[in-house]
């Protein structure tokens, strides 16, 4: 038996190129400069980098890592597809800590470029959830500490957060919101639920109005000890819940809020791609990778949490 970190494309770096140009240009090479597709050559010499191509239309030269989450980045690429596949394959995440020590770049590094891995995990589709009139569940969830807001009863004094789950295709997506009030709620759901779709929520009284407007509103009252009653349950929006907070208390432990978009990012990603959906870990990273183009982040940017 071999590990899967054995692969050629996670040790050398010309087999990297290969590795990501396969999946990020499936028909070949792509100018990003012009877009141009037809005379495009592989340049040649002894002082050419790895996998630096030119178009000569627009007589540019250009390599597969411009344009996505890799440009302007000194570390080898084939150290970029072994963070890839280690957070994509941590169930509660790996920390920049842990990649610093296991790759052995530096701390400031690891940060950077996990955030850019995270920006890669991003889905940015815009399909409703429950467009066959099937369940969607949601939850909102507290997490970590908003800085400079005093504690108070009731939460909100902590990072806010919504989450939904679509029970027919086992997606998730989450919302930070800026306060748990019935508008930021309602504005959440309108936006990523369809109004064919049947809602499952709890009795929070956040989605008492908002669930008028889709085909049922179905709910669970914990209150009286109730968390399922046949179909009606918010228990698989909970489980995610369990995964990431288990994941940013435990593995992260710390977030601040203007990076936690990416953080939702992360674990979205991950129980949108699991195992129990037919995806594995090498299988997540490829979909992770399909997700490099058109994300470029710089660190100036990343650490304003733009």
């Amino acid at each position: 038996m071999t590990s899967n970190l054995s692969a050629k494309h996670f040790h050398d770096e010309a087999a990297a190129y290969a590795f990501v140009e396969a999946r990020v240009w499936p028909t070949g090479p792509v100018c990003p400069h012009c877009g141009g597709t037809d005379r495009i050559g592989l340049m040649g010499g002894k002082s050419t980098r790895i996998g630096a191509y030119k178009c000569y239309q627009c007589r540019k030269p250009f390599t597969v890592k411009i344009g996505t989450i890799f440009e302007a980045s000194h570390v080898p690429l084939h150290l970029w597809l072994q963070a890839m596949y280690l957070m994509c394959a941590s169930k509660k995440g790996i920390s920049s800590n842990q990649l610093h020590r296991t790759l052995g770049v530096t701390l400031k590094t690891a940060w950077f470029m996990s955030h850019r891995i995270r920006e890669a995990m991003r889905d940015g589709s815009p399909v409703s959830f429950g467009s066959g009139g099937t369940p969607v569940e949601v939850d909102e969830a507290y997490i970590g500490r908003r800085k400079g807001v005093p504690m108070t009863r009731g939460g909100g004094h902590k990072n806010q957060v919504v989450s939904l789950i679509d029970r027919e295709t086992g997606k998730a997506r989450s919302v930070h919101t800026a306060r748990m009030e019935v508008g930021e709620v309602v504005a959440v759901v309108r936006a990523n639920v369809a109004k064919e779709a049947r809602l499952m929520t709890d009795e929070a009284h956040l989605y008492r109005t908002v669930g008028k407007e889709f085909a049922s509103h179905e709910r669970v009252f914990h209150g009286i000890g109730e968390y399922a009653r046949g179909d009606v349950t918010t228990n698989t929006v909970e489980s995610f819940f369990s995964i990431f907070k288990r994941g940013m208390r435990g593995v992260y432990q710390h977030c601040s809020e203007k990076h936690l978009h990416r953080y939702l990012s992360e674990f979205d990603f991950r129980y949108s791609n699991r195992s129990a959906l037919g995806q594995n870990d090498s299988d997540r990273t490829v979909t992770a990778l399909l997700g490099v183009v058109g994300k470029r982040l710089t660190y100036e940017t990343t650490n304003r949490g733009a």
